[in-house]
């Protein structure tokens, strides 16, 4: 898959829309406690300051559902990017309105203005024409640099493409980046490729699992999704967090994977709790007999040494979705110990972003890992073999 590309397009003195993915963890005093997303778009902005563009910037908050809320405003993101791209940014009070359309009319070549919120607007998230419209009414190119939300049919994503011809729209070095290195990883990884898939439900992984399949020589499962796999294996599983109405779709993927001859793992033991709270009593317990009323909240140190065995000769990693309830301290030590293995090896080792990705920066190996994704929704989409309605309108299409 070939994407139309920022460096074939003829941008010197022009305006130009990027439509960026600047959804930035912040805390209760609208600090960014994370800004890798905001840095990953600088290298596109650049390269169209160094063609002395103006520049329209867009991004999205949260979901403030279409309600002007100052809690999901992107003038923290304005501060960062002056700090970053040591150059004022001009901040819009609105997306479309008349404060926005004043302050793009009058933008000079070099100059950047970030517009609110686009979620602001109702018509975002429906993929509104007349929005749309107006977007692209702003600029004479757009580039989509915004992989983290390419997989959504909004406005500013997909609807807004239809307003430039090939010559006038491209994909951003993030977006191309992003779509490459998943391009080779699913087509052409270097063996033995192993993914290791976490997070708490089998239903929002069920598409990449059997997508994988065919790909992959070995599976790690972890988290609450591994509890359907041992109730479908006949084990007791207490409370554990369990999707009956899939057990079924479990016992295919297990039955695909030993047709294919993928090695399939699942945990051995877990880290069992009564109650999901940090203060609750835990202990180790094997996967196949989980008391009653107990859950289990993460792997077990024999699941630890097992998956490390395993993962020993793995040239290429795949990690998508953590090993337990890595937000509690008491039950991170699971993903927290594979996060460094998988960073101590000589592996090729990606992370699907999303919560993947918050761990690994969490546990502090986030720089030692091969490629971080800056989408989680969006790489799980691409794993499960779909076109992203943000990069279906960039492709080049083949005579």
């Amino acid at each position: 898959m070939e994407l139309l590309n920022i460096k074939n397009l003829d941008l010197a003195g022009k305006k130009v829309f990027i439509r960026c993915d600047f959804n930035v963890p912040m805390d209760e005093f609208a600090n960014i406690s994370d800004d890798r997303r905001i840095r990953s778009a600088i290298s596109t902005i650049n390269y169209c300051l160094d063609q002395d563009c103006a520049i329209i910037l867009a991004s999205h908050l949260g979901r403030p559902k279409g309600v002007v809320d100052e809690k999901y405003s992107l003038a923290p993101v304005a501060k960062r990017l002056h700090i970053l791209l040591k150059r004022d940014v001009i901040m819009a009070s609105d997306v479309v309105g008349e404060d926005a359309m004043e302050k793009v009319s009058g933008l000079k070549a070099g100059e950047i203005l970030l517009l609110e919120n686009l979620r602001y607007e109702v018509g975002e998230t429906k993929n509104d024409t007349d929005l749309s419209a107006k977007l692209a009414s702003m600029a004479e190119f757009y580039i989509n640099d915004a992989f983290g939300v390419s997989h959504r049919a909004h406005s500013s994503v997909a609807g807004i493409t239809e307003f430039f011809d090939e010559e006038h729209k491209a994909a951003g070095f993030l977006l191309q980046k992003e779509i490459t290195f998943f391009g080779k990883l699913i087509n052409n990884p270097v063996r033995p490729f192993a993914a290791i898939v976490g997070g708490s439900k089998v239903s929002g992984k069920l598409e990449a699992l059997t997508n994988l399949l065919p790909k992959v020589d070995k599976i790690f499962i972890g988290g609450g999704m591994a509890f359907t796999f041992l109730k479908q294996m006949g084990y007791d599983i207490g409370a554990s967090l369990v999707e009956d109405e899939l057990l079924e779709d479990a016992q295919n993927v297990m039955d695909e994977a030993k047709k294919l001859g993928v090695k399939f793992y699942l945990p051995v033991d877990v880290i069992a709790a009564e109650k999901f709270t940090e203060d609750a009593v835990s202990k180790i317990v094997t996967a196949q007999e989980i008391p009653d009323h107990w859950m289990g909240l993460d792997i077990g140190p024999a699941t630890v040494r097992l998956y490390r065995e395993a993962l020993n000769d793995v040239q290429t990693v795949l990690w998508n979705g953590p090993m337990g309830v890595y937000e509690m301290e008491k039950f991170a030590r699971g993903s927290s110990k594979i996060a460094h293995f998988v960073a101590d090896s000589y592996a090729t080792t990606v992370v699907g972003g999303g919560d993947t990705a918050d761990l690994v920066q969490r546990v502090g190996v986030d720089d030692e890992m091969s490629f971080i994704s800056t989408g989680g929704g969006a790489s799980l989409e691409l794993l499960e073999g779909k076109i992203l309605p943000g990069v279906l309108p960039l492709i080049i299409k083949e005579d």
